[in-house]
């Protein structure tokens, strides 16, 4: 069965062109090492919450728009080889690709698919 990563970042509202040229980039890149699908979502209703939400969990500021985002896999041991591959790809440098939106508050994760219907 896949295999999914899974990242929430905030985007400031200003980068939203350049930040899909950086996800076309980089899906570009994932998908030659063994990705499937990559999807790329701009948050349009995304509450604010009282004791978590998405803006909460990426410290999203108020010119920031939250962004979630998946990549599949066709399964785990193909995304730990192809993940390993992209981060070495001269592609994903950040001088080549600069991500624009602060990294260290995106949030990410790996997830066992456990039902698709």
């Amino acid at each position: 069965m896949n295999y999914i990563d899974g990242f929430v970042a905030a985007v400031p509202a200003k980068n939203k062109q350049t930040y899909l040229e950086h996800a076309k980039e980089a899906a570009v890149v994932f998908k030659e090492h063994g990705a499937v699908n990559l999807v790329e979502t701009w948050g349009d209703d995304v509450p604010d919450g009282k004791l978590t939400s998405f803006p909460m969990a990426v410290q999203c500021q108020e010119d920031e728009v939250v962004v979630f985002s998946w990549i599949t896999w066709p399964s785990k041991e193909a995304r730990n080889i192809g993940m390993q591959k992209v981060m070495e790809d001269e592609r994903m440098n950040d001088s080549n690709n600069p991500m624009p939106f602060d990294g260290k508050r995106m949030i990410y994760g790996g997830f066992q698919v456990i039902l698709e219907a």
